[in-house]
């Protein structure tokens, strides 16, 4: 599989800084929507995006080569090349989150609130993000029969069958785990007042399926014996509970207009 999709100027631009485009542009335009639902500017998100998203791609990228350093440390300018992948979406996150929240300070809106509004938006990137992995020919699973992935429609066959072998697409599952966990947000966020519980939901159920999916991988980050994603999925899920137990102990706390 190709992973180029074409050339522009002499410089090959990767299908998988496109998906990731995509996914950025996506989320923006839902963006309009849920920020609506909390009644918070839609400038002022942009406006804190275009700050955070360079420090979660920064804080990605620096993730994933902590714990593959080994294969940078004898060529360190690799460090700086993404295009051919290697970008851990729990960095991006806590770089995301700890970014945000010192804008959202800064804007007086409330950080709970905030984020609330832009996990939907978030969860959609990571589902047409995932795509960039499938022409990258990684984030996949341990190999299965030709019976099995059969199954699937000839494209994703062909995209999974790598060196003569075809492999778990694990990328796919995560992708429809992550859009149907968007619907269940966009849901939430219409029907329930209490700032955090999108937030908190957001990170319990992407942990859970993140979590399963995980053990089907073949090229997880690991700490000794243990899947790192899986490690942190199950610190996810309890961020999830005490975050939720939190949110219902407190009085309605949705205000119209600026949060603070």
């Amino acid at each position: 599989m190709d992973k180029v999709a074409f050339s522009l100027f002499g410089i090959d631009i990767a299908w998988y800084g496109i998906c990731i485009s995509l996914g950025v542009l996506t989320a923006c335009l839902l963006a309009q929507y849920t920020s609506k639902l909390r009644d918070i500017d839609y400038d002022d998100l942009i406006t804190i995006f275009l700050i955070t998203f360079p420090f979660s791609i920064i804080g990605a990228r620096a993730y994933y080569v902590i714990f593959e350093f080994n294969n940078y440390k004898d060529n360190l300018i690799d460090i700086f090349n993404i295009r051919q992948g290697g970008l851990a979406i729990h960095g991006g996150l806590i770089a995301a989150i700890l970014v945000g929240y010192i804008c959202a300070k800064k804007k007086k809106i409330n950080f709970l609130a905030g984020m609330d509004t832009v996990v939907p938006c978030v969860i959609l990137a990571q589902a047409m993000g995932r795509w960039g992995n499938f022409f990258n020919q990684e984030a996949h699973g341990g190999p299965v029969s030709f019976e099995f992935i059969s199954k699937f429609p000839k494209f994703i066959q062909n995209g999974m069958l790598i060196d003569g072998t075809y492999y778990h697409p694990t990328f796919l599952y995560e992708s429809i785990w992550n859009l149907f966990v968007c619907f269940i947000l966009i849901y939430l966020l219409n029907k329930v007042r209490k700032n955090g519980v999108v937030f908190f939901s957001y990170i319990g159920l992407y942990s859970l399926g993140r979590f399963f999916i995980e053990g089907l991988r073949t090229d997880s980050l690991m700490i000794g014996p243990l899947r790192v994603a899986q490690l942190i999925s199950l610190i996810g899920i309890a961020i999830c509970i005490i975050g939720l137990i939190f949110c219902y102990k407190q009085k309605n706390n949705r205000r119209k207009n600026k949060y603070s």
